[in-house]
């Protein structure tokens, strides 16, 4: 059990500008993660494996990729119990992101507003944190989240999302393609059907390579935007399928701001997520999946706050789900309930 509830511990880092309370919580786990301390926070997972891409995931929650950019708390988090763990976004040089602040809490919303812009340490210092981590050894899926460099053009960004491809292709039991922050300017021109068809093609071409050279196929996942139009998605849809892509995540943060109107903060720029976005991002995953049947499996995130909407997100059509603005206002014990509750959904 937890050395501190959540309960008590939030309204201390509530009180904290939610980047620094975000780093501090990630270096309190960073800390303790591989001592014997960890078992004290640590929480059982829930047994309820599910068989998607080819990999068996131990439950059906996920930890969203953005929370651990670096990588560098894999174990740590793993101890709140989660079925596989998502990192990143990783870019290919280091970069520092947007100026601070970049994050903001709408509490009355129960979500969170970030223009963060993939700040990371970079590739090599990722994969040095990845292959410390034992989440795979254990049983977990661990999935590397890849996007490309501020400065890289967007008529260049596939040679990053190469780079990171190779970079981390031998730590991954899936690796995503993330082409759906708002956060990096001109990202999303890359979900465009013809810039889109460019870029994995080339991706396939060179997984083929990397499968090749070491002995196994890693899937490839693509991170979808909520803020699609019916048409849109049913172009990537059928992008997705003709490439042979192993399945798709939906949905990242949105742009919109209809649900938070009037708040504090929510005149911000960037991705809001949590609360606000459940609905948008279930309305996505209905059509992927009435565009690609079973065909490819869904990740659906995107305002899990409860158990209750965790099984709401596979009944709209995703296979498994992933949380974090949720984890931010709920703590661990929202790992346990969703898990739990999914799990009696399929007893």
């Amino acid at each position: 059990m937890a050395l501190l509830p959540y309960a008590l511990a939030r309204p201390f880092l509530f009180g904290l500008d939610p980047e620094r309370a975000h780093d501090l919580t990630l270096t309190a786990l960073a800390g303790v993660q591989h001592t014997p301390l960890l078992h004290a926070i640590a929480r059982p997972r829930v047994h309820d494996p599910v068989r998607l891409a080819g990999l068996v995931f131990p439950n059906r929650v996920g930890l969203a990729a953005g929370l651990d950019k670096n990588g560098r708390c894999i174990d740590g988090l793993a101890a709140m119990g989660f079925g596989f763990i998502e990192v990143g976004t990783v870019t290919p040089r280091p970069q520092p992101g947007n100026p601070k602040p970049r994050v903001f809490r709408l509490p009355q919303a129960r979500a969170l507003i970030n223009r963060l812009g993939f700040n990371n340490e970079g590739l090599a210092a990722f994969i040095a944190n990845v292959r410390r981590a034992r989440f795979r050894a254990g049983g977990g899926v661990l999935g590397l989240n890849i996007g490309k460099n501020a400065s890289t053009p967007i008529e260049d960004a596939a040679q990053d999302y190469l780079a990171a491809l190779e970079g981390v292709y031998p730590h991954a039991d899936y690796v995503t393609v993330n082409i759906s922050s708002p956060n990096t300017a001109d990202l999303r021109s890359l979900q465009a059907e013809a810039a889109l068809d460019a870029l994995l093609a080339g991706l396939l071409e060179r997984r083929a390579r990397l499968a090749a050279m070491h002995g196994r196929t890693v899937p490839l996942f693509v991170k979808i935007a909520p803020d699609l139009v019916p048409d849109q998605v049913r172009s990537i849809a059928a992008t997705l399928r003709a490439h042979g892509i192993d399945g798709v995540i939906a949905t990242n943060t949105t742009l919109q701001r209809d649900a938070v109107r009037g708040l504090r903060h929510a005149g911000e720029s960037g991705g809001l997520s949590g609360a606000p976005l459940f609905e948008r991002s279930n309305a996505v995953i209905r059509q992927l999946r009435a565009e690609l049947g079973r065909a490819l499996p869904i990740i659906g995130v995107g305002g899990v706050m409860s158990g209750a909407d965790a099984c709401a997100k596979v009944a709209a059509g995703a296979d498994v789900v992933q949380i974090y603005t949720g984890l931010i206002y709920r703590g661990a014990d929202l790992v346990g309930e969703a898990a739990r509750m999914l799990s009696d959904q399929r007893s």
